[in-house]
């Protein structure tokens, strides 16, 4: 009778080990790491044009790109005209556009997303001899006509200052955006500006910093450094005489730093034109998955970039306009 009750008795001692062992077990034994969502996204996006539209494009395809890595871009500069150019007859799916579209683009299929918002602005040389006179008065917008236009303003000292200095005028080369509404301020074509012709925005920049005589025109991302928010060094805004009156007024001197002309341009203290919407342009409504993924993360997520690289963001009610383009 001992040794029975002495068996049973190890025999409920380990099935309580055991129990123990798998209660034990039950608690420790890490549960399933439910994994990822697979990011479906993949496929390329080929870009060209605006120069203006250029860089805040490259930005926001990098971080873009770091959402969905399998999304390849092609992006390239070259001109709004080309871009444009470009998407109509299917060599890019994406064309930069810093211009008004021609109806004529609008019947090969043009259909435009506004993306953001910059300016063009007349530029000069620090150097020219005139140059404190012509940032105290600035250049009334008929001056600049008959200086870009009819040619009748030939002499720096006919808008300000007493030097005798010869107006040397730079214009684009390239069919450009900003030629475009430079022109456009005056109610013009891009081939009415006179000037030397330059290709691109930084060759523009370049010819002007170059000459102490010059004058031209950029976009806001090729005058300031973005770093330092200020002017780059040598070529300057050459600032507009809105009200006319002869004088840079208190309200009219916005020019020191990016952010100060980009306010300016928001709140309408900037002619428009040459203030303007920047666009991607498409041969009809983009259809493709990558691509309306990405511009719909262009007037959303990407809106926050657009301040500190020199850009204006659009507004709510905007936003929501160019979304409903893409649904």
């Amino acid at each position: 009778m001992k040794n029975f009750f002495s068996k049973n008795r190890k025999s409920a001692i380990a099935i309580s080990a055991l129990s123990v062992l798998l209660i034990a077990s039950s608690f420790s034994k890490p549960k399933p790491v439910a994994k990822p969502a697979t990011d479906d996204l993949e496929g390329t996006i080929s870009i060209s044009g605006a120069f203006a539209l250029y860089p805040i494009t490259v930005k926001w395809a990098s971080e873009f790109k770091k959402l969905h890595p399998k999304v390849t871009f092609n992006i390239s500069a070259g001109g709004a005209g080309k871009g444009i150019t470009d998407a109509l007859s299917g060599l890019v799916d994406i064309g930069l556009a810093s211009r008004d579209i021609d109806p004529s683009e609008v019947k090969k299929g043009a259909y435009t997303v506004y993306v953001t918002k910059d300016a063009v602005v007349p530029t000069f040389n620090t150097a020219n001899p005139n140059a404190a006179a012509l940032l105290a008065k600035g250049v009334k917008r008929a001056q600049f006509l008959n200086i870009f236009v009819t040619g009748s303003i030939t002499n720096w000292n006919q808008v300000a200052g007493k030097a005798s200095v010869p107006i040397h005028i730079y214009t684009r080369s390239d069919a450009a955006g900003a030629a475009e509404t430079w022109a456009k301020y005056f109610s013009k074509k891009q081939e009415d500006l006179l000037g030397v012709a330059v290709y691109g925005d930084p060759g523009l920049a370049q010819a002007v910093k170059k000459d102490p005589t010059a004058i031209g025109f950029n976009n806001l991302a090729y005058l300031y450094d973005l770093k330092t928010r200020k002017q780059v060094d040598g070529v300057h805004a050459l600032p507009i005489d809105v009200n006319g009156n002869g004088k840079i007024d208190p309200d009219e001197n916005f020019y020191g730093t990016i952010d100060q002309l980009t306010d300016a341009i928001s709140a309408g203290k900037y002619p428009s034109p040459p203030a303007r919407n920047l666009g991607f342009l498409f041969k009809g409504k983009p259809k493709k998955k990558e691509l309306v993924e990405f511009v719909k993360y262009v007037l959303t997520t990407g809106q926050k970039f657009v301040d500190e690289n020199g850009y204006i963001a659009l507004s709510p009610a905007k936003i929501q306009e160019e979304l409903k383009k893409v649904d």
